[in-house]
């Protein structure tokens, strides 16, 4: 025990998603909660992920209305994009979000340090303004930060992550984004609905790589249909800047090249554990930088807990917010509730939408479940059609019964309008291991997008009433 040192029930390293709701759920129930964040508390998701990211597909969803506004019969002007004023809007939002926040910690007495935080022994945590704090619980959340690949040095200029491209005060003609996984394809769809020529570099055989593969064939013909060039089962290079740094020319595949204005790699994130000290801790890190934890979210070192990007689980805000409510209600002894990663909810923001809970079709069969699948396009929904976005389907993964029936339901999948927003139902029939019949109960109302939902279900027990 340092004698110098403030006191605390709990200290969390990192103030984003994971180490913001724990502080939230801690102070409700009384806790005497410090975090230690080195820029503002909210972490990438609010600052230079999740919320600008999906500002800025508002701002390309609210072009294509206009744009396609003449077969509604509407006529006007040609729309011009003004990015620099989605840029101001983006940060508006983000602005009242992070006063929010700040407001709500404030009212849960949770008290905040603005600095670098590292843990050494005995629960020690050291501020890197000489600050030191010990908790009787320690929460790692420090976060996670863009990876880079190897010839492409970002300069935020021609060379961008996401945390430079979502910082744009004008976009560019072309680019090249490097890598086609969720964060790759939002920015693609983006960047293209805006105006931007794009072109999609994947290493792996597809793009949307963990989603189901009729859901992602669906993202890739939508591509394809609006001039999104989408090369998969290719490596990059490099790439050589023209003279006067206005281009570069991108290397990838046997020989091939492409000169766009920028480049943007999105090629996943890597976790923040460098900086964390830990010398005199049993905290384990593995070689990928990941922080080791139990399914309680426990280290090897007593009392020290880690979540959200630091731990090798879905780099999902929410599921950050799940690993916080695990950790604090052990704290609390109240009863806990392992994530079970295999059923949390993933959406993906591009045009067309995609999201999903539970096992994919392929994932099904090689976990060793004999399946029955269905599938229901969004073309014969009345709500998509009056939206004019028919594009999609969804898709739903039951296990099959001995008497060739449908039994309970592993995984539902969905691409197309707004399914973002339909996932709920879906989910809570993933998790609750809901069979086709249970599910097919649900009244949907009328017209609706989730109808399409329904429909599946109903199609799976032998009645549908619109699907065969």
């Amino acid at each position: 025990m340092v004698p110098t040192a403030q006191q605390f029930d709990v200290v969390i390293i990192g103030g984003g998603p994971a180490g913001y709701a724990a502080a939230l759920r801690g102070g409700l129930a009384g806790l005497n909660i410090a975090v230690v964040e080195r820029d503002k508390v909210g972490g990438t998701c609010l600052h230079r992920g999740c919320i600008p990211a999906k500002e800025f597909l508002e701002t390309a969803t609210v072009y294509r209305t206009v744009t396609g506004a003449k077969e509604f019969g509407i006529e006007g002007d040609a729309p011009v994009v003004q990015f620099a004023q989605s840029q101001a809007r983006k940060q508006k939002v983000v602005d009242q979000l992070w006063k929010g926040l700040q407001g709500l910690m404030k009212k849960r007495k949770v008290t905040t340090f603005e600095g670098t935080g590292t843990l050494g022994p005995d629960h020690l945590v050291r501020v890197s303004d000489g600050t030191e704090l010990v908790g009787k619980h320690v929460i790692l959340a420090s976060g996670s930060a863009p990876r880079t690949i190897p010839g492409f040095e970002v300069d935020g200029k021609l060379v961008m992550t996401s945390d430079e491209v979502l910082s744009l005060e004008r976009l560019p003609s072309s680019a090249v984004v490097i890598g086609g996984g969720a964060i790759g394809c939002e920015f693609a769809s983006m960047l293209s609905d805006l105006g931007t020529q794009v072109t999609v570099l994947e290493a792996l055989p597809k793009i949307l790589p963990g989603c189901d593969t009729d859901i992602a064939d669906v993202v890739l013909r939508s591509f394809k249909k609006r001039g999104i060039d989408v090369r998969t089962g290719v490596q990059v290079t490099g790439h050589t800047p023209a003279p006067d740094g206005s281009s570069t020319t991108v290397n990838f595949g046997e020989g091939e090249q492409v000169q766009v204005e920028a480049v943007v790699v999105s090629v996943g994130r890597r976790p923040l554990s460098d900086n964390l000290g830990l010398e005199g801790t049993k905290v384990q890190v593995d070689k990928r930088g990941f922080v080791e934890v139990d399914e309680y979210m426990r280290t090897a070192e007593p009392g020290v807990f880690a979540a959200g990007d630091l731990v090798d689980t879905p780099a999902l805000a929410h599921v950050g917010f799940a690993e916080a409510i695990v950790i604090i209600d052990q704290i609390l002894g109240d009863k806990v509730v392992p994530v079970d990663y295999t059923r949390v909810p993933w959406c993906i923001y591009c045009h067309p939408e995609v999201a999903f809970a539970g096992l994919s079709e392929d994932a099904a069969r090689e976990a060793g479940y004999e399946v029955i699948t269905k599938k229901d396009p969004f073309g014969g929904n009345g709500r998509a059609l009056i939206l004019g976005e028919p594009e999609g389907v969804v898709k739903v993964i039951c296990e099959k019964k001995p008497d060739g029936s449908a039994g309970r339901i592993l995984g539902v999948h969905m691409v197309g309008p707004w399914v973002t927003e339909q996932l709920g139902q879906a989910y809570l029939s993933v998790n609750w291991e809901a069979t086709p019949e249970e599910a097919g109960h649900f009244i949907q109302p009328h017209p609706t997008l989730s109808e399409t939902f329904g429909e599946t279900v109903l199609a799976l027990t032998g009645r549908g009433l619109h699907v065969g």
